[in-house]
């Protein structure tokens, strides 16, 4: 009889299944679809009465272009953008740093000032889209150039729905586009949750991402777990700031990855809701049901992709699309085939969606609510990947809370071998990759990737001096004051920052006026 396979988590996954492996407590541990623990999905009918929002990430080199692309998947059929930005704007230096040099445009769109975010949403109705923004150091900087180029075109706050990324810590962890120290990046994830509070009440004001970790080598049970504790900091930081919890927990989503290995992912998107809404309501004595809700959106697994035979990517995508539709995600991404060789092209993006609308309107998935609830194999694993989540919770604030644990890299260290393992297995063939180490060609087809036209560094630097030349110099340094005097303080920093973009600050200036009060975040050798 053959090795039982192990899960990505690691825990060995047995032939059969009987209703000996169900949990005891089960009918207590699934509840009903929209009732506590939400095992079975935050809302009662789930995708019976809409599907969940179909979002395309997209945003590649000026603003221009990436509008383009933004009106083709609206033409598609998209329920939702989600805009990817350049490295330099995700770091807070505006294109003509010279230590942008060579990176503007080339992973997302270069947003400058609020002359760029005009034309990456001209002639798109921002009272009727969705828009998610992977954006995080600078996020708060972003979704108030998003307000400010909305209310020119009459759409007050209040209208505005979407997301931004806005989580800091996974930065730490995983990927790298922090700003600042932990302690006054919480603070600006705490001010953005009081601003919105009152100026853009039906933003998601922090997308708790576990993705990145994923993506970086955690197994499923890392993600779910260094996530959720991550959470916990942000919920404890509001509290601090005097938020009360049903205040601003309504607004709280997560960002997972879907990976190919279908169970244990549906089981790992159960889990999460379950450990989530527990957390919620007897740590922080949340009483509105919707600060229980774990919702979140959905990316597949671009790790998993490959620049072989990148066709075969179109069959893990789906497989992976179908993975989150049947955990329950509120909203999915499902890459294009193309993105382990670059930005994907227009007819890959098209395709990528297609997939999604196959899922939605030829199956019947949206038929039921959780079709898995009650299967012998999925209720043991959510139980597993449940029960490890939490002892890998504990051991994160055995260090005190989750930056005391990020400061001493324990999380980086738990993720790097994960990935260590991961890779071990693929290049011993132990875990197989088709067209990788198994199922291979001699000869790739040839193929023509997209790509970034290296001008717009240029391009942007021109219009940065066009704009500093225009504007009023003395009026945006009156801004950068009154922000750097609220920083020094306890103000919320959001307001005097609105005041300075709108005077045509841009992104860099306004991300050094805080970088001056609150520093930049060195790594120690701890990592």
């Amino acid at each position: 009889m053959s090795e039982p396979r192990s899960s990505e988590s690691g825990f060995p996954i047995k032939g059969v299944y009987t209703a000996d492996d169900l949990p005891g407590d089960l009918d207590s541990r699934l509840g009903a679809p929209g009732e506590f623990p939400y095992t079975r999905g935050v809302y009662p009918t789930m995708y019976t009465s809409r599907p969940w929002t179909m979002r395309q990430y997209a945003g590649f080199g000026t603003a221009t272009e990436s509008n383009a692309r933004y009106h083709q998947l609206l033409r598609a059929g998209t329920m939702g953008l989600s805009v990817a930005f350049d490295l330099p704007t995700q770091m807070g230096y505006d294109s003509d740093d010279p230590i942008a040099h060579g990176e503007v445009g080339k992973v997302g769109v270069a947003i400058d000032s609020i002359e760029d975010m005009r034309l990456l949403f001209d002639g798109i109705p921002l009272d009727k889209v969705s828009t998610s923004m992977t954006i995080n150091a600078p996020g708060s900087v972003l979704l108030l150039l998003y307000q400010l180029v909305a209310e020119e075109n009459g759409v007050p706050g209040s209208a505005l729905n979407g997301t931004i990324q806005n989580d800091i810590l996974k930065e730490y962890i995983a990927r790298g586009t922090y700003i600042f120290p932990p302690k006054p990046s919480l603070r600006l994830v705490a001010d953005t949750f009081g601003y919105c509070r009152s100026e853009v009440p039906k933003w998601n004001t922090i997308s708790i991402s576990g993705y990145h970790m994923a993506e970086a080598g955690a197994s499923p049970v890392q993600e779910i777990a260094f996530t959720l504790a991550n959470g916990v900091e942000y919920v404890r930081a509001a509290i601090a700031a005097g938020l009360a919890v049903d205040d601003f927990a309504p607004r709280l989503s997560f960002f997972f990855v879907a990976r190919t290995t279908l169970l244990e992912e549906v089981a790992k998107f159960r889990a999460a809701r379950r450990i989530w809404a527990r957390v919620m309501r007897d740590e922080f004595g949340a009483k509105n049901p919707k600060s229980m809700m774990l919702r979140f959106h959905t990316q597949t697994a671009g790790v998993q992709l490959t620049a072989q035979q990148p066709e075969v990517n179109l069959v893990r995508v789906a497989v992976q699309g179908l993975g989150a539709v049947l955990g329950g995600t509120q909203s999915l991404h499902t890459n294009s085939f193309d993105e382990a060789i670059a930005l994907p092209t227009e007819k890959a993006a098209r395709l990528a969606l297609r997939t999604q609308q196959v899922l939605a309107y030829e199956t019947d998935l949206t038929a039921t609510v959780d079709p898995f609830a009650g299967s012998y194999v999925v209720e043991a694993m959510t139980a597993e990947i449940e029960t490890a989540a939490d002892a890998l919770m504990a051991r994160v604030f055995e260090h005190g809370s989750a930056v005391d644990a990020i400061e001493v890299g324990f999380q980086k260290r738990e993720i790097e071998q994960s990935a260590y393992r991961i890779a071990q297995e693929i290049d011993s063939g132990e875990r197989v990759v088709v067209g990788l180490n198994r199922f291979t060609i001699d000869a790739e087809e040839p193929y023509e990737p997209l790509r970034v036209d290296p001008a717009i560094e240029a391009a942007q630097a021109e219009r940065l001096a066009k704009l500093r030349a225009q504007r009023d110099s003395a009026a945006v340094q009156r801004a950068l004051v009154e922000l750097r005097e609220a920083a020094s303080g306890t103000a919320n920093v959001l307001h005097p920052m609105k005041a300075a973009l709108r005077e045509r600050a841009t992104v860099g200036e306004v991300c050094g006026a805080l970088r001056e009060v609150w520093g930049r975040y060195q790594p120690t050798d701890r990592f």
